[in-house]
């Protein structure tokens, strides 16, 4: 095992792909020259070339839609946004076009193509850029959507994601880049579709993923010295979603907490809530909660978006609530 951090899992991952297959490339803003505007492709560009490592104009839409037209023509493109804030303005070619194709072709046309880059806030930047989309392409069929919170799952899942055959919505986070953490040298993928638990527990289950998860281990670990037993289940992938991983949990603990970063109307939450009270209620003990940010665009006061996002603290509360304590 060597301690690398999450932008290295990134750029290992797509390095290890592309010398494989001469049919991947990297295409994005600054993801060239600049070594990616974090630096997640740093040294690309001199290994594999202009041709294959691609800077674009500020053009979301071109350039999501030129990674579409040639994975349906037989390439494997990997399309970087800066942040999937700015996925908007190329939404119309992940969703009509990259999601759609193989249904609409009769099975003619696969779309093996990773959509990757930041998601959710990563401090003081703005409502605008400071959002979670992973519920908007969850909901989409034909889409796979994966939300890694670590470099060890970041590098095997994206792995998976490049060579898979269906479109797949890759996101990250800023504030993760410079994380560390244990990753093998030889190679390994992780399935998609399967999440992790992070932590065995027996008194409640707390289901999280992405940069969130964090203040799930926090809370855990103040609440074991009131010999409070959390669980927690990292999700890594939203859809596929692992439901039975999560359901087998609540059986075990009888109470279920859910952290995500994420306005609160019909999210990630809300879906596993459904699924939960559908096929697990007689073994729920509590009403199930469900963390999410305040409903309202993310503010820019730093006093505001402390209050506006989860913690650790929200955590504790929830879990003491569902436990009656």
């Amino acid at each position: 095992m060597k301690t690398i951090q999450f932008r290295e899992a990134i750029q290992q991952a797509m390095s290890e792909e592309m010398r494989k297959d001469d049919t991947i490339y990297l295409m994005g803003e600054e993801v060239a020259e600049y070594n990616g505007a974090y630096k997640a492709s740093k040294g690309m560009l001199d290994e594999f070339g202009p041709d294959r490592i691609i800077d674009t104009p500020i053009s979301e839409l071109g350039f999501s839609g030129i990674g579409v037209g040639s994975a349906m023509n037989g390439n494997r493109p990997i399309i970087e946004f800066m942040t999937f804030n700015f996925s908007l303005v190329g939404i119309d070619q992940i969703i009509n076009n990259a999601a759609k194709m193989r249904q609409m072709s009769g099975g003619q046309f696969n779309i093996p193509i990773v959509f990757r880059g930041p998601t959710g806030s990563a401090g003081q930047l703005g409502a605008t850029h400071s959002q979670a989309f992973e519920s908007w392409y969850a909901n989409t069929p034909g889409l796979k959507v994966i939300v890694p919170s670590n470099p060890y799952d970041a590098k095997g899942l994206l792995k998976a994601a490049i060579r898979d055959n269906d479109p797949v919505i890759f996101m990250e986070s800023e504030q993760m880049y410079g994380d560390k953490g244990e990753v093998p040298e030889e190679e390994y993928v992780i399935e998609i579709g399967k999440a992790d638990i992070k932590r065995e527990g027996t008194d409640v289950t707390i289901v999280s993923f992405g940069k969130i998860i964090k203040e799930a281990y926090k809370a855990a670990e103040e609440l074991e010295k009131e010999d409070i037993s959390c669980e927690i289940i990292d999700l890594r992938t939203i859809r596929p979603m692992d439901h039975e991983t999560i359901l087998e949990s609540v059986k075990k603990t009888n109470r279920l907490v859910i952290l995500e970063e994420s306005w609160p109307f019909g999210n990630i939450s809300t879906e596993i809530t459904y699924q939960v009270q559908e096929k697990a209620f007689d073994y729920l003990d509590a009403p199930i909660i469900k963390i999410n940010t305040a409903d309202t665009p993310a503010p820019y006061s730093p006093v505001l978006l402390k209050e506006w996002l989860p913690d650790s603290d929200d955590v504790i509360k929830a879990v003491k609530k569902v436990l009656y304590k």
